[in-house]
C-alpha cells in the first residue's frame, strides 16, 4: 500500500550527488505522519483521542541511490501489532518500483497529555488490523528481522 509519495529536492542531494543518508531517514518520517494520518491520528484525530504515535526503534538498509527531481513512493508492510505496537516494514521505491530502501521500525501509541504508552482507540485499531500483511513466513519480507553483522567467510 503506497503511503507517501515525494520527489527527492535539490536541498536533499549531498556532495556524492545522490540523496544524503539523513534524508532517507526523513523520508520514512515522512511515512509515519502519512500512516498516522491514514489510521485515523490526524492533527483532529490526535486531539480527538488524546493519541500519537511514536518511533520506538528503527532499522534503515540502504538498497540504491535516489538523485534530485526523482519520484519516490514509501509503502508499508504490517509485521506485527498489539494494542500500543505497530511493527512495520516501509520501503521506499523508485516511481517504477525498483527498491531504494527499507526501514523496519517498531511504532509506539502514546497519550499526549500522559506522555505513556496507551492503548490504541478501536476505530484507529481497526484501521491498523487492515494494513497490508505478510501472508505466511513464506511471505515475511527479507528486509525484516535482520541485524548488522560482519559476515565471515568460514573456512
Amino acid at each position: 500500500m503506497d503511503l507517501l509519495k515525494i520527489t527527492v529536492p535539490h536541498e536533499w542531494v549531498d556532495y556524492n550527488g545522490h540523496m544524503n543518508d539523513a534524508e532517507y531517514a526523513r523520508a520514512f518520517s515522512m511515512a509515519v505522519e502519512a500512516l498516522m494520518e491514514h489510521v485515523g491520528l490526524d492533527a483532529e484525530g490526535r486531539r480527538e483521542h488524546d493519541l500519537t504515535i511514536y518511533t520506538l526503534e528503527t532499522h534503515l538498509c540502504y538498497l540504491a541511490e535516489a538523485h534530485e527531481g526523482q519520484t519516490l513512493k514509501v509503502k508499508v508492510l504490517l509485521l506485527d501489532h498489539d494494542p500500543k505496537r505497530q511493527h512495520v516494514l516501509f520501503t521506499l521505491t523508485d516511481a517504477d518500483g525498483g527498491e531504494i530502501a527499507t526501514s523496519e521500525q517498531m511504532l509506539m501509541a502514546m497519550s499526549i497529555s500522559g506522555g505513556r504508552p496507551t492503548p490504541c482507540p478501536e476505530a484507529v485499531a481497526e484501521r491498523i488490523a487492515a494494513l497490508p500483511q505478510p501472508a505466511g513466513d513464506e511471505d515475511w519480507p527479507k528486509a525484516a528481522g535482520r541485524r548488522i553483522a560482519i559476515r565471515r567467510k568460514t573456512t
